[in-house]
């Protein structure tokens, strides 16, 4: 395989604070509110996984390449070493996402470095990403506009946003835990992981549903039974679901102890309720045109969050 092997060099403060911003500016606002004892494991988990998500989502190189780098990846992130970035990924990357590649050794070793505990639970995480990565490249990877392919159940969408987003939810919390104790939350650590779970969910089904124009012009089908009944009817029921499950994110943050982690818990939450709220009996047209809440929207919900 063409490549180069990208060699390791000492992490440093900017692998959790420009390069993270490059690639999520959203989630570069929520980590501005946690305090440093989660910061580090947040910031570090969030790079591999949005690392793990560039090397599923790069449609410049086969489906068959993108899953062995997955496992490849996936086996670094695991037992340590290096990943070898092969230079057809990086040349199909955008510029943010290049830059994350070229850093993924010295992120690599960062997860070294940091408290085996932590390291465990960002393992767990990544691997049950990157399980959900796999299934959808699996279902969706060689879907086109004359070669539709779909899901066949409410199951199989839940499954997958559980994987890819649900996980993430139970990752905070445990992290949150490992770090404040009894400091953390006022619920126990089942109703937290399951609000935590059902939350993530919810951020994932948001994003399917924002992007279902665009996934259904690829021949990506997402929302069950798509194929044959009426999209917009469809769209309106599954926004509905979500917005349930991204009030558990309110729930969630609402038995938070700490400000600053309720803060950053609870931003993702509004901005989801805000971009639903967009997305309620707007047309195809519309949907088409991609839904984003406005900047001063987004500001508005930063301070709400503060005071959350």
């Amino acid at each position: 395989m063409d490549g180069e092997m990208i060699m390791s060099s000492p992490p440093t403060v900017d692998l959790g604070t420009t390069i993270l911003k490059g690639v999520s500016r959203s989630f570069y606002l929520s980590l501005r509110f946690l305090p440093a004892a989660m910061r580090e494991g947040t910031s570090l988990g969030y790079l591999l996984a949005r690392m793990s998500d560039t090397i599923a989502d790069t449609t410049g190189v086969a489906v068959v390449t993108r899953l062995e780098l997955l496992d490849d990846f996936d086996r670094a992130v695991q037992l340590g070493g290096e990943f070898f970035c092969p230079n057809k990924l990086s040349e199909n990357c955008v510029v943010g996402e290049k830059i994350l590649l070229e850093k993924v050794n010295p992120i690599l070793s960062w997860l070294c470095s940091v408290p085996a505990e932590v390291a465990a639970l960002i393992r767990a995480v990544i691997a049950e990403i990157i399980s959900g990565q796999r299934l959808d490249l699996v279902r969706f990877g060689n879907a086109s506009a004359n070669d539709q392919m779909l899901l066949h159940d409410d199951h199989e969408l839940y499954d997958y946003c559980d994987r890819v987003a649900g996980s993430v939810g139970e990752f905070w919390t445990r992290l949150g835990l490992h770090c404040y104790g009894n400091d953390f939350c006022d619920q126990s650590t089942q109703q937290m992981i399951e609000w935590g779970r059902s939350f993530g969910k919810g951020l994932q089904l948001v994003n399917i549903l924002r992007d279902l124009p665009e996934d259904v012009k690829a021949g990506r089908y997402y929302l069950p039974d798509s194929a044959v009944n009426d999209l917009m009817a469809l769209h309106r029921q599954w926004c509905q679901r979500a917005e349930i499950l991204v009030q558990s994110g309110l729930q969630y943050a609402h038995s938070l102890k700490m400000r600053r982690i309720r803060s950053a818990s609870v931003l993702p939450a509004l901005l989801a309720l805000e971009t639903l709220e967009k997305m309620h009996d707007v047309s195809w047209s519309r949907l088409s045109q991609r839904v984003k809440v406005t900047r001063s929207t987004v500001f508005r919900c930063f301070v709400e969050a503060v005071v959350f």
